[in-house]
């Protein structure tokens, strides 16, 4: 197991072919999938083939970004994963512009409302600044999505506003736009203790 990160109750790991099923199974659940798809679940053949094969080509650019399983320390189990890479569309169709390093995250349900989502979000800004250069994070979310919204205020990101983009699956709610959520090296420093 190759590890990324851990914090005090999380591994942060790379991902491997063998996690193909944990991947179709968190996808499955249609309250996971909620915000992404409408609760649509990922084909297995599309893990297999597209979604697990472009998460790996990160791990070749060895510049710290990528996707990562998270374990659970004291279980081992299998909660979902997080992100944190630079974006892939810089801009948005209402044409906003997305400045910075994506964070993000997908949690199985047995593991909402126990704090791994800011916890691990937490490492990686902490990760991102410290020691992967990274100058500014950023998060998206539906903006009727609050409880990715609340996990983005207790990692320390701040509301940066409503936009549009365009999503291959129209989603109940989509019509209010997505979030922003950012925070600065600058700004992060500063909220340091001490």
């Amino acid at each position: 197991m190759r590890i990324y990160l851990e914090t005090e109750r999380l591994v942060l790991r790379y991902f491997t072919d063998e996690d193909i099923d944990l991947i179709v199974e968190l996808d499955s659940d249609p309250e996971v999938t909620r915000y992404i798809t409408g609760g649509r679940p990922t084909p297995p053949e599309q893990v297999r083939d597209e979604v697990l094969p472009r998460w790996k080509s990160f791990y070749e650019r060895n510049d710290g970004s990528g996707y990562f399983a998270a374990i659970e320390k004291s279980t081992g189990e299998f909660l979902g994963w997080f992100i944190l890479r630079p974006n892939g569309k810089p801009t948005r169709a209402d044409g906003s512009a997305r400045v910075g390093v994506e964070l993000g995250y997908r949690l199985r349900r047995s593991a909402w409302g126990k704090g791994y989502a800011t916890e691990g979000s937490k490492a990686l800004i902490r990760k991102g600044f410290t020691e992967l250069g990274v100058e500014r994070i950023y998060a998206e979310a539906m903006a009727v999505h609050g409880a990715s919204q609340r996990v983005m205020e207790k990692a320390g990101l701040r509301y940066v506003g409503t936009c549009r983009d365009d999503w291959p699956d129209q989603v109940p709610g989509d019509e209010h736009g997505d979030v922003e959520y950012a925070l600065t090296k600058d700004e992060w420093m500063a909220a340091l203790p001490g």
